[in-house]
């Protein structure tokens, strides 16, 4: 079903295309957030390359998974929590709009605390400062990872091998690090984050109403895949080298279990050496400018759709005062947490384990509503999307029990 009035002609089909960018895109660089770099360098510090694979195989199933909740968003022009409602009790959905929020604001308060412990490692200022400070700003900054491991000239036949050949965790740890890292990949609160800024996006077009947004082009659905799969392929790309750098410098040195943001940042001396610490903290802060506004809008976006109130960042706050008011509340807590003097690496880390907890049950509940033909307009995910997600949800089902049997 197109949008009403909707132009299907092929002349300027490129430049629609280039215009459709962003979602996605941004999708992928808010992924590499503080508690991605983290979870990445523990696996490389903790396994070597044993996990490399993981950032191969993640990709077509991150990808799959955010092209899935940006078609809900796209067709039945509501957000993912908008639609859940149809499928399950508001009091589930209640449920589930608190373990997201829980579970953001340990995640908002863990990036928090790294940025904080990262600034505090380069300046000596007192980390509570800088909570304050990056709490208000948005950026992006992280490639020092790529060149690091390229100019430490690992043996690419080793690397090629543990990348494409799957190594199974045999040990607790290395199934949570799994789980840590299933977790931060494909995230709970991007779910959320990419089907509500589908919305966002129409309304943007002038498609103020939700009659004038049902329904989507095919050309529309074929340019955000392939804006998503770009935002997931750099992700993974730059996760691949977080794990590969790590790999040959912490694991080699003996660091598996970094513990503070020095001992990461060792990683980046063979590029930076004495400026390593600045380009840890330029990377790291830069992720979480942009990570923390997402992670604390997914929250406030599938409270007011579960509970029917006014949203969207289009609004004043004098009409969505709830909805900026869960967002506010958010952050102030994940701020709050820096003060319990929390161990930086290990929040970013154990905030990954528990959004690699949560996502299995949420992605039932996405597969529900992207196979319903009535909710879905005719226009369900296609065979090979259901699929895969249905194999990524019993994945992350599977690596939570490897965790908690081995």
């Amino acid at each position: 079903m197109a949008h009403p009035g909707a132009n299907t002609s092929k002349p300027g089909r490129l430049s629609e295309f280039w215009k459709s960018l962003g979602p996605g895109v941004i999708t992928g660089a808010a992924d590499d957030d503080p508690s991605g770099i983290a979870t990445y360098s523990v696996a490389g510090a903790q396994l070597g390359t044993a996990l490399l694979w993981t950032s191969i195989v993640t990709w077509p199933l991150m990808a799959a998974v955010e092209a899935m909740c940006a078609r809900i968003g796209m067709v039945t022009g509501h957000g993912l929590a908008s639609t859940f409602r149809t499928k399950f009790p508001r009091s589930l959905l209640a449920i589930v709009a608190g373990a997201l929020f829980v579970a953001n604001t340990i995640n908002i308060g863990a990036d928090l605390a790294g940025m904080a412990d990262a600034m505090e490692l380069l300046t000596a200022i007192t980390s509570h400062f800088w909570v304050v400070s990056f709490a208000a700003f948005m950026a992006l900054f992280l490639f020092a990872y790529v060149v690091t491991a390229i100019r430490l000239r690992p043996d690419w036949s080793a690397v090629l091998r543990d990348l494409v050949i799957p190594a199974v965790p045999n040990t607790r740890t290395a199934w949570a690090t799994l789980v840590a890292i299933l977790g931060t990949t494909i995230s709970p609160y991007l779910f959320f984050w990419q089907a509500s800024q589908e919305v966002e996006e129409e309304k943007a077009m002038g498609r103020r109403t939700l009659v004038r947004r049902r329904g989507a082009t095919p050309a529309e659905l074929i340019n955000r895949k392939i804006d998503i799969g770009i935002g997931t392929f750099f992700s993974n790309a730059v996760m691949f080298f977080i794990i590969l750098t790590t790999a040959l410098t912490l694991h080699r040195r003996g660091i598996d279990s970094p513990e503070t943001s020095k001992q990461v940042a060792l990683a980046l001396e063979p590029l930076a050496g004495r400026f390593a610490a600045l380009l840890y903290t330029i990377g790291l802060v830069g992720t979480g400018m942009l990570a923390i506004p997402t992670l604390a809008g997914s929250a406030a976006y599938a409270f007011a759709e579960t509970f029917g109130w006014r949203q969207g960042i289009d609004e004043k706050f004098r009409g969505a005062k709830r909805f900026y008011l869960v967002l506010a509340i958010a952050v102030l807590a994940g701020m709050a947490m820096n003060f319990a003097h929390i161990n930086a690496v290990k929040a970013l880390y154990w905030s990954a384990v528990l959004n690699g907890l949560l996502a299995p049950f949420l992605l039932l509940g996405i597969l529900l509503v992207a196979t319903d033909r009535r909710l879905m307009l005719n226009q369900p995910s296609s065979l090979l999307g259901r699929l895969t997600v249905a194999i990524t949800t019993l994945a992350m089902f599977g690596a939570a029990v490897g965790m908690f049997m081995v």
